[in-house]
């Protein structure tokens, strides 16, 4: 039986300073880095029951890659081999990235900016070619073409551009090896898990999802959703996500 597990980055120094990160590039805060590696020992708890993760995806941006490298340490599987992509990234939050969520809540209301974060067809304001926000500056991206490039994204954005990688690449192995870790972001997991277990369109706003905390799949031969729980003391999850839907507030 295939088994997937997502994982969100832990704690970003953004995130705990309560700002817009997007494709901004900023490292785990020392939260962060202690949540990836509770996550490596919650995997590792699974491994003795018979979990068998043979390869690991990830985005391009370093608090996913930094979450993958301390998990596995702990996990004691730092050979895996990893893969990966830009497709994985964050939401692009275009101008919002770099601004403080709940400063940005007072001045254009909390119910705006809860559209612009949690929506799924309304995408923040766009940056300008110009901007050295935009993914074009970056050099990451410099052998994709600008049409590929994002200057804001919603969550409608999100699920498009990620879809190919996961039929391409993740299903791939998930056929081939049958157990695949994907380490990505708060919106690339909501966008993957929204297609995984068909929420709708209105119903993927209030999907919350915790940092650093293992989300376990178990499908079957056709990649169908059967189970599938987060590891770890469910009212300390439970808390977690809803730290996450008050960052806005």
């Amino acid at each position: 039986m295939p088994e997937l597990v997502l994982l969100r980055h832990g704690e970003s120094t953004w995130n705990a300073e309560n700002l817009f990160t997007g494709w901004t590039d900023v490292d785990l805060s020392a939260k962060g880095e202690a949540e990836a590696a509770e996550a490596g020992r919650l995997l590792a708890a699974e491994q003795t029951r018979g979990l068998d993760l043979r390869v690991v995806h990830t985005s391009v941006l370093i608090r996913s890659i930094r979450t993958a490298n301390l998990t596995l340490d702990e996990l004691g599987r730092a050979w895996l081999p990893v893969r990966r992509h830009w497709r994985l990234n964050e939401r692009h939050y275009g101008a919002l990235q770099g601004k403080n969520k709940k400063e940005t809540a007072d001045e254009f209301g909390l119910e705006k900016v809860k559209l612009w974060r949690r929506s799924y067809a309304t995408p923040p304001p766009a940056l300008t070619l110009e901007d050295e926000r935009h993914p074009v500056h970056d050099l990451r991206y410099r052998e994709l073409p600008v049409s590929a490039l994002p200057a804001a994204e919603c969550l409608a954005d999100v699920v498009e551009r990620m879809l190919p990688y996961w039929y391409d690449a993740i299903v791939a192995d998930l056929h081939s090896l049958g157990a695949v870790l994907v380490v990505a972001h708060g919106n690339s997991i909501r966008a993957l898990v929204k297609q995984l277990k068909a929420i709708s369109d209105d119903d993927i706003v209030d999907l919350e999802v915790p940092t650093g905390v293992p989300w376990v799949f178990k499908m079957n031969e056709k990649l169908e959703v059967e189970e599938d729980r987060f590891l770890g003391d469910p009212a300390a999850v439970a808390e977690a996500a809803a730290a996450v839907a008050r960052q806005a507030g």
